[in-house]
């Protein structure tokens, strides 16, 4: 493996060096801006492996801190019911693991209101009780938010 990887680190320092003296982009321009991810990734590949990263061990232990935090989940699982013919009841509750996000609750349920109002055709609403805090479940405390919504229909156009 550090073979190729200096096989390849080599062949793009020498395509770094080439040019042209034309009017047109010089080679050596191009070379560079496709030499530095391909050095990147060679240079991230050696070192995990001289490091022995590349065991199945550390693959496995990878794959499942991975599967736990979930980075590409979305921060806020959020439920909405309908309580009565204009009201709508949304209950938000943040994931295990999260990286920031602790004071977007309001922020998220203001946004999701906005769409359910968008949705129904209604011309606004008004929040009738919101409340936020932390739910202290083991292994890990989790943030949640919870709030009620009235429709309001418009009052010069009651049909739309």
């Amino acid at each position: 493996m550090r073979r190729a990887a200096l096989a390849v680190s080599t062949a793009v320092a020498l395509l770094a060096g080439c040019a042209t003296d034309g009017e047109g982009p010089r080679v050596g321009e191009r070379a560079v801006k496709l030499s530095a991810p391909v050095a990147l990734a060679a240079g991230i590949v050696w070192m995990a492996s001289e490091l022995e990263y590349l065991d199945p061990e550390y693959l496995a232990g990878a794959l499942v801190a991975y599967a736990i935090y979930d980075p590409l989940a979305p921060t806020w699982r959020i439920d909405v019911s309908r309580t009565g013919e204009d009201r709508v009841r949304m209950d938000l509750r943040m994931k295990a693991l999260a990286s920031g996000g602790e004071g977007e609750a309001r922020q998220v349920f203001l946004r999701n209101a906005r769409q359910v109002v968008e949705a129904g055709g209604f011309a606004g609403f008004d929040v009738v009780r919101y409340e936020e805090g932390i739910e202290s479940t083991r292994p890990f405390a989790r943030r949640f938010a919870s709030g009620e919504i009235r429709l309001v229909r418009s009052r010069t156009f009651p049909e739309l």
